[in-house]
């Protein structure tokens, strides 16, 4: 695979001149040879980042933007070059430097890009979505399996590792000021590349790790780690883009448009067959298929659609002040870096209309049997837990959504609530605890007795 990695994370006070610096790579600006015949459109992905899928690691693996571009018929060939990074920085440094043209990020790593192309005289423009949460649920804090830490405020004066700048960085930020600490005081926060934070978690030189997909449900699923805090309980919007170079916009619109009608495809292929597009991002990325499922299946923490819709383009104007704070960015003109009309064409003005109004669906448990390539879905965590009980040898995974938001979670790691009859699962124990704390007679129990008492 012709892939390109980022280098290890910079300070956070050098992010903003590393993207300054030069940089050299094949493609960029859709560069065609001699006689125009044969033309290289560049596309900047993260393999890793599962919510970007449609427009990266699934996109690719189908082969869809290939088969859209053959079809243009205008005499030109086109190839196609897919580079990797692990984060949305690199992608907008080779962007600025016109090296990409076709990149997909984060909410907050959108926002810098934008700024950057403005200031580098290479304006960007957001022009579709992939993977959304409407809640935020797609960023997570955790921490190690072994933590007494329970609830934010128990944060304090501890060591947390994030990527500055990212979605999850932000969550970090507004979640701390919800439960009334100081990002800036009373935390030590690590500016760390995902894996390298993962691995200061395990050592133990991390208290807790605030991060995006797919990193949080990975570490939880490979026992490593524990959920701390829930995006969703924000309550905000957070997603991934897709972003474009104006000028290549401007230039070879066909060619987006192209892109556009693949990512709408692989969008289509992922809403038809979730558990055949969890194995192929699960083949490409080295992630267990378990753990994309978890974000990217049919009741996934993620819902994927390239329509920009309004509550996104609304979220990203709040998400400005948290990266000003953080002086990665000045002003924002957001309404001017998102640019719908190529994805409008894209799908036509009746289908993106309905794309606009679709909402995510309502949450639903599901049990993945070992050897199906469909899973089964129950109406409560009750009727989830009697069924794994009674097939325990026989499940891969099970998910349940949390009580209070929503938010998928494999079931074993969930952190379960008696009340009554029924059994509620939960991400984190603060909102288990507040629940119980409302509900008299309600009472946490272990995932072994909530199985018990399901049977």
């Amino acid at each position: 695979m012709n892939a390109k990695r980022s280098a290890l994370p910079l300070p956070a006070a050098a992010v903003a001149v590393a993207l300054l610096l030069p940089l050299t790579a094949c493609g960029g600006d859709a560069s065609a040879d001699g006689d125009g015949s044969t033309v290289t459109v560049t596309v900047g992905y993260q393999s890793r980042t599962i919510n970007t899928v449609t427009a990266g690691t699934l996109l690719r693996s189908l082969g869809y933007f290939e088969k859209q571009l053959n079809s243009l018929n205008d005499g030109v060939t086109y190839k196609v070059d897919w580079q990797d990074y692990a984060t949305g920085a690199p992608i907008t440094a080779q962007m600025t430097a016109g090296k990409i043209d076709i990149g997909s990020m984060g909410d907050f790593p959108l926002l810098i890009n934008a700024a950057r192309g403005k200031q580098l005289g290479k304006p960007t423009r957001l022009v579709s979505v992939t993977g959304y949460n409407l809640r935020g649920g797609l960023n997570t804090i955790v921490v190690a399996p072994g933590s007494s830490l329970t609830s934010l405020k128990d944060l304090k004066g501890k060591k947390v590792s994030t990527s500055v700048g990212s979605a999850a960085d932000g969550t970090l930020v507004r979640a701390l000021q919800r439960a009334g600490l100081d990002p800036a005081e009373d935390i030590e926060k690590l500016n760390q590349q995902p894996a390298v934070g993962a691995s200061a978690l395990d050592a133990g030189s991390a208290d807790a790790l605030s991060q995006f997909v797919a990193w949080p449900g990975l570490l939880a699923q490979q026992g490593k780690a524990k959920a701390l805090y829930d995006g969703a309980q924000l309550n905000l919007p957070t997603f991934h883009g897709v972003t474009a170079v104006e000028e290549f916009a401007k230039q070879r619109p066909a060619v987006l448009e192209a892109f556009l009608k693949a990512q709408t495809q692989a969008t289509d292929y992922l809403d038809a067959h979730p558990v055949a597009a969890a194995e192929k991002v699960a083949k490409a990325t080295g992630l267990p298929a378990e753990t994309v499922y978890l974000y990217n299946g049919a009741q996934g923490i993620a819902t994927f659609d390239p329509a920009v819709k309004p509550q996104l383009v609304a979220a990203l104007k709040e998400d400005v002040s948290v990266l000003k704070d953080a002086k990665l960015t000045g002003d924002v003109d957001v309404d001017a870096f998102v640019d719908d009309r190529y994805v409008k064409k894209a799908l036509g003005p009746t289908a993106y209309a309905e794309r606009l109004a679709a909402t995510p669906p309502e949450p639903a448990g599901e049990v993945w049997p070992k050897g199906a390539d469909k899973t089964l879905t129950f109406s409560s965590p009750t009727a989830l837990l009697r069924h794994v009980a009674g097939h325990r040898d026989e499940v891969r995974a099970a998910y349940v959504p949390d009580t209070t938001t929503g938010t998928l979670w494999f079931a074993d790691q969930a952190v379960w609530v008696a009340d009554g009859g029924e059994l509620l699962p939960f991400v984190a124990p603060e909102t288990a605890r507040a629940y119980v704390a409302g509900h008299g007679g309600a009472r946490v129990v272990p995932y072994a007795q909530a199985l018990e008492l399901a049977s």
